[in-house]
């Protein structure tokens, strides 16, 4: 599933993305709306990660979505 697939069902995978990251508010999934940009940036700011390892962190749920 490629992001634009995500980001058009995000409504449906937004409990995946809670699932995984568990620090995400609600709040934080809805100001997410799927956009990835912003995803990124709620890792980086809930867990302390740099954007590479929240980059590749959403591309490994990506690959693991079917």
């Amino acid at each position: 599933m490629n992001w634009d697939q995500i980001e058009g069902k995000w409504k449906q995978v937004k409990g995946e993305a809670k699932a995984q990251w568990g620090k995400l508010t609600d709040d934080d999934l809805d100001q997410i709306n799927g956009n990835r940009e912003k995803l990124a940036g709620k890792l980086q700011e809930q867990y302390g990660k740099d954007k590479e390892t929240a980059e590749r962190e959403i591309d490994d749920w990506m690959s693991k979505r079917h």
